[in-house]
């Protein structure tokens, strides 16, 4: 399995065969809400064409795709599959298709989704996304500014914090790449003289390798 990857931005590609138009559009996405997000509003822009094929692999490599009446197997399933061949996550591909009145057969539709799919994707342009952790932090609150600022020094994102759980210590969830993680927890000691408590969490973008 390669290195993990997401979409540098949306991207959109357009293919034609026997005058049945497959209009491509890619976009990174967050959940499923985002995804089905997307997909609404490629229906609506498009609210006279025949299919609206998708797939998405999501951050934490959730797979989800649909044929759209197409025969199965011919439109979505190898959206999915060029997806996740490409190690891409966070990743959805909606293909809406023009019918041009001329049947293509499965050989035919398997080929013209792929297709404008991968001019979507080659518009798009993919970058490394590299495994990141969450991490549950506890510290004493005189230490609370010292920690804010190593996160701030590791490049991580306070995703959460209580304030008011614990009348003595603050409770924040740290998000950061996963290589950082050991790092972290020791520079952490050392700046709370050793109260804080660092415990891991599983990321919702880890997934096994």
């Amino acid at each position: 399995m390669g290195e993990r990857r997401k979409l540098s931005g949306p991207g959109a590609g357009e293919y034609e065969e026997k005058r049945s138009r497959f209009l491509g559009e890619v976009y990174p996405v967050r959940d499923e809400d985002e995804a089905k997000g997307y997909i609404a509003a490629v229906k609506k822009r498009y609210p006279d064409a025949r299919h609206h094929c998708w797939a998405w692999v999501l951050p934490d490599g959730a797979t989800r795709w649909s044929d759209d009446g197409e025969p199965g197997g011919t439109a979505g399933g190898p959206m999915a599959a060029m997806l996740k061949g490409a190690d891409l996550y966070g990743a959805l591909c909606v293909v809406t298709r023009y019918f041009g009145g001329t049947l293509l057969g499965s050989g035919g539709l398997v080929r013209a989704y792929s297709k404008a799919a991968s001019l979507a994707l080659a518009d798009a342009g993919t970058e490394p996304d590299p495994e990141k952790a969450t991490l549950r932090l506890s510290c004493p609150w005189d230490s609370l500014d010292r920690v804010h600022r190593l996160v701030r020094e590791f490049g991580g994102t306070l995703l959460e914090s209580d304030y008011a759980s614990d009348p003595e210590r603050a409770l924040l969830t740290v998000e950061l790449l996963a290589e950082q993680t050991a790092g972290f927890t020791r520079r952490a000691a050392d700046a709370t003289n050793g109260r804080a408590v660092v415990a891991g969490r599983e990321s919702p973008d880890k997934r096994d390798r």
